[in-house]
C-alpha cells in the first residue's frame, strides 16, 4: 500500500504537466565543443537596431568585436530623414562597421506619381548612406491599397524601385511570408505546433492570408520580371527544410542569393545533406542572425562550424529537436561569412578580411 500511495502521486504531477513545459536534458555522452567566436571575421546582413545615442552604438561593437563579426548591416534604416539620422548615428563614430539598409515608403500608394516618388526616394537615400534596400514581411501579406486589398509581392507599381536598385547596383533583402507551417493547420500533425500555441498571433489563417505557395509564386514571379536586380532572399526563402527546392530556385534564377538568418536549426537538423547543399552553392550563401542576442550567435559557429552531435539549438518552439553540426570546409565558411556580402554589398571595407 505504501508503494501505491507514492506511485499515485508521482502520475499526478506527470498528468498535470504541459507540453510547454517538457524540456527533456539528454543523457547522451558525446564531445562537445564550445565555440564562442567565429573562426573567420563575419559580415551579418541580416539585423536590425534602432538609432541611439553614440554610446550605445560603441557597446555594440565592443560585443561584435567578441563575436569576431567585422561588419554589421542594419536593415532598419528607415528612408528620408530617418535613413540619414541611422546612417550618421552608426556610420559616424564606426564607419567600416556598419552598412544600412533603406525601406520603401509606402506614402499614397494609390496616387499615380507613387511609382516615380518611391523611386526617387530610394535614390536620395542610396546619396544618404544606404548600400541597400530592405523590404519586411508586411509587403505581400498585410500591406493593403487604399480598398483594403491585399498587395501581391509582385505588384508592378513597385517596378520602379527595383529598377532603380539594379541601375545603382544595390541588393534588395527581402523577407516574404513565413515558414509554412504557421500557414498550415494547428493540428497535431503541425511540427511547429508549440509555437502556435505560445505566439498564436504568428499564424496565418487562411481567412486572412494567402496560401504559403500563392507569397512564394509571387516572390519568384518579381526575381524573375527582374533579373538585373541582385536578391538576396531572406532566411532561406523558407525552403530552410527543402534545400532541394531553393537549389532548383537558385539554378533558374541567378540574380538570387540568400541567407541563414533565423533558421539556423533548419540546417541543423539535417547536417549531411545540408553540409552537401552547402558546398554545391557556397557561392549564393551568406550570413545573417536577425535578432541582437550575442550569446545566440554561438549556436550558429557550432551547427556552422564544428561536427558536434545532438545538441540544443536555442528556439525550441521552432522545432522541438536537437541539431547537429555541419562542419563545413574552411573555404565554404569563408564565403558564407565574408566572401559572398563583400561582392554583393557595395562600399563595404575589404581591409579587414583576408584575401
Amino acid at each position: 500500500m505504501r508503494f501505491l500511495a507514492f506511485l499515485i502521486p508521482c502520475a499526478m504531477v506527470a498528468q498535470t504537466m504541459g507540453i510547454e513545459e517538457y524540456e527533456p536534458r539528454s543523457t547522451l555522452v558525446v564531445p562537445a565543443s564550445k565555440v564562442e567566436r567565429a573562426r573567420f571575421p563575419f559580415i551579418d546582413i541580416h539585423n536590425h537596431q534602432r538609432a541611439g545615442a553614440p554610446g550605445q552604438v560603441d557597446g555594440v561593437v565592443k560585443e561584435m568585436d567578441a563575436l569576431n563579426m567585422r561588419v554589421m548591416v542594419n536593415l532598419s534604416g528607415g528612408y528620408g530623414d530617418r535613413l540619414r539620422k541611422t546612417v550618421e548615428v552608426f556610420k559616424g563614430r564606426h564607419p567600416t562597421r556598419f552598412a544600412v539598409f533603406a525601406n520603401i515608403d509606402f506614402t499614397d500608394l494609390d496616387a499615380p506619381d507613387y511609382p516615380r516618388r518611391a523611386a526617387a526616394q530610394l535614390e536620395k537615400d542610396v546619396q544618404a548612406g544606404a548600400q541597400g534596400l530592405k523590404i519586411f514581411k508586411q509587403f505581400g501579406m498585410d500591406l493593403k491599397d487604399g480598398a483594403g486589398r491585399r498587395i501581391p509581392v509582385d505588384d508592378p507599381r513597385f517596378d520602379a524601385v527595383f529598377e532603380t536598385c539594379a541601375r545603382l547596383g544595390i541588393p534588395v533583402l527581402i523577407h516574404t511570408a513565413e515558414p509554412k507551417a504557421l500557414f498550415d493547420p494547428m493540428d497535431r500533425f503541425n511540427e511547429r505546433w508549440l509555437e502556435l500555441k505560445l505566439y498564436p498571433r504568428r499564424g496565418r489563417p487562411p481567412e486572412t492570408y494567402p496560401r504559403f505557395e500563392e507569397l512564394m509564386a509571387e516572390q519568384h514571379r518579381l526575381f524573375a520580371r527582374h533579373p538585373k536586380t541582385t536578391f538576396i532572399n531572406a532566411h532561406l526563402g523558407w525552403y530552410g527544410n527543402d534545400l532541394g527546392r531553393l537549389g532548383e530556385l537558385l539554378d533558374r534564377l541567378p540574380n538570387v542569393q540568400t541567407e541563414i538568418s533565423a533558421v539556423i536549426e533548419e540546417l541543423g537538423r539535417q547536417p549531411r545533406f545540408a553540409r552537401q547543399w552547402f558546398v554545391k552553392y557556397q557561392d549564393r550563401v551568406m550570413f545573417g542572425k536577425d535578432t541582437w542576442r550575442p550569446v545566440e550567435y554561438h549556436t550558429y559557429f557550432r551547427i556552422l562550424e564544428s561536427a558536434d552531435e545532438y545538441f540544443d539549438h536555442d528556439r525550441k518552439y521552432h522545432g522541438i529537436w536537437k541539431v547537429y553540426g555541419l562542419d563545413l570546409p574552411d573555404e565554404v565558411l569563408r564565403k558564407l561569412y565574408y566572401k559572398n556580402a563583400l561582392r554583393v554589398i557595395p562600399g563595404l571595407d575589404r581591409s579587414a578580411f583576408p584575401d
